[in-house]
C-alpha cells in the first residue's frame, strides 16, 4: 500500500471516528461498535450514532465522491484546470432547479428535486458550452460559464427577494450548503442515482484519455471530440445534481480535490487519477463537514462555507502557478 494509499485511510478513519463519536452528545469509542445498526445497545446514544450521525456521514462520503469526479472529469475535458461546476454555470442552474419550488410554493414529491435539479444544472452547462464553441479555448470556457452562473444566480435572488422570511432562511442556508438536519430520506435520494452514474463514469475514463491529446488527435483515433465533450458533461451533470438537490451546492469540493489528486499522483493518467478525486473529495467533504459541527458547537454552520473558505486561497496560489509556468515556458 502506497503512503497516498494510507494517508487517505487515516483521515477518512479518523473523520468517521470523529462524525460518529463527537458533538453534542459524547459517545465513548469503545461503545461505538454496540450502538452501530446491528448492535446490541439501545437508548439515546443508539438512535443519535444510527439515525443522525451515521446517515450523515455516508451523505457526506458520497457528496464529497461525486463533487471530486464531477470536477476531474469537467476539468480533463475542457481540458482546462479552472473548470469547476461553480465557474461553469453547473451548480447555479441545479440550485436554482430546487430553490424556484420552495420559493413559489409548490408541493412536490421528495423525488422529483433530483430531477429539478438535473434539469437546472444541464441547462447551465449546456448553455455554457454551447455560447464557448464547445471547449475550444479554455478561456472562452471560463469567461463565458461566469456570466451563466452570474445570470442563474441573479434569477435566483429575483426569487429570493419574493420568499417570505421563514422560507428566506431555509433557502439561504440551502445555497451555502449544508449536511445539517440529512437523514436517511436523504440518503435515499442520493443512491438511486449512482447506480445510473456509476457505469457511465467506468466508461468516461478511457473517453476523457482521449480527449486529453486534443480534438484533432482524438479525431484522427475516430473519437467525436464535441459529441464526447457533450457525453462528459453529461456524466458530471448527473454526478452534481442528486448533490445539489440534497445538500446544496458544496463550493470548490470539484477543485480541490482533482489538483490534490495530481499532486500526490503526477503521473498518473485520466484512469488512475479518477478513483483518487472521489477519494480525495470524500476526505475534504467530512472533514469540512465535521468543521461544521464542531467548530461553533452547538451551532452549526453550513459545510459549503468551510470548502470555500480552503478552496479560495487555493485557487488563487493554482493561479500563480499557471502563470509563473506560462512564463517559463515562453
Amino acid at each position: 500500500m502506497t503512503r497516498t494509499a494510507v494517508l487517505a485511510a487515516g483521515l477518512l478513519a479518523a473523520a468517521a471516528l470523529c462524525a460518529l463519536c463527537l458533538g453534542t452528545l459524547t459517545v465513548p469509542p469503545s461503545r461505538l461498535l454496540g450502538v452501530l445498526p446491528g448492535g446490541t445497545a439501545d437508548g439515546l446514544e443508539a438512535v443519535v450514532v444510527r439515525e443522525v450521525r451515521l446517515p450523515r456521514l455516508l451523505l457526506a462520503l458520497i457528496a464529497g465522491a461525486c463533487l471530486g469526479a464531477a470536477g476531474l472529469i469537467m476539468q480533463e475535458a475542457l481540458r482546462n484546470p479552472l473548470a469547476v461546476p461553480e465557474m461553469l454555470g453547473v451548480s447555479s442552474g441545479a440550485a436554482l432547479g430546487v430553490a424556484a419550488p420552495l420559493v413559489l410554493t409548490l408541493t412536490l414529491p421528495a423525488w422529483s428535486y433530483p430531477l429539478l435539479a438535473l434539469l437546472g444544472a444541464g441547462l447551465g452547462g449546456v448553455v455554457t458550452l454551447v455560447a464557448a464553441g464547445f471547449g475550444r479555448s479554455p478561456s472562452a470556457v471560463l469567461l463565458t460559464g461566469a456570466a451563466v452562473a452570474a445570470a442563474l444566480q441573479a434569477a435566483l435572488l429575483v426569487l429570493m427577494v419574493m420568499a417570505d422570511q421563514l422560507d428566506l432562511q431555509v433557502i439561504f442556508r440551502y445555497l451555502l450548503g449544508s449536511l445539517s438536519g440529512r437523514t436517511w430520506d436523504a440518503w435515499n435520494g442520493v443512491w438511486p442515482w449512482l447506480l445510473v452514474t456509476v457505469p457511465l463514469l467506468v466508461l468516461c475514463a478511457p473517453i476523457l484519455s482521449v480527449l486529453r491529446l486534443g480534438d484533432e488527435d482524438a479525431s484522427a483515433l475516430g473519437l467525436r471530440a464535441r459529441h464526447a465533450r457533450l457525453g462528459a458533461l453529461a456524466v458530471s451533470v448527473l454526478l452534481i445534481a442528486p448533490v445539489v438537490a440534497v445538500c446544496g451546492p458544496i463550493a470548490w469540493v470539484g477543485f480541490l480535490a482533482p489538483h490534490l489528486a495530481r499532486r500526490l499522483r503526477p503521473d498518473a493518467d485520466v484512469a488512475r487519477l479518477l478513483p483518487w478525486a472521489v477519494v480525495w473529495g470524500a476526505v475534504i467533504t467530512v472533514w469540512a463537514d465535521q468543521a461544521a459541527r464542531l467548530v461553533l458547537m452547538p451551532v452549526e454552520t453550513p459545510v459549503g462555507a468551510w470548502t470555500a473558505l480552503v478552496g479560495v486561497p487555493a485557487g488563487v496560489a493554482l493561479l500563480r502557478g499557471i502563470r509563473t509556468e506560462q512564463r517559463t515556458g515562453a
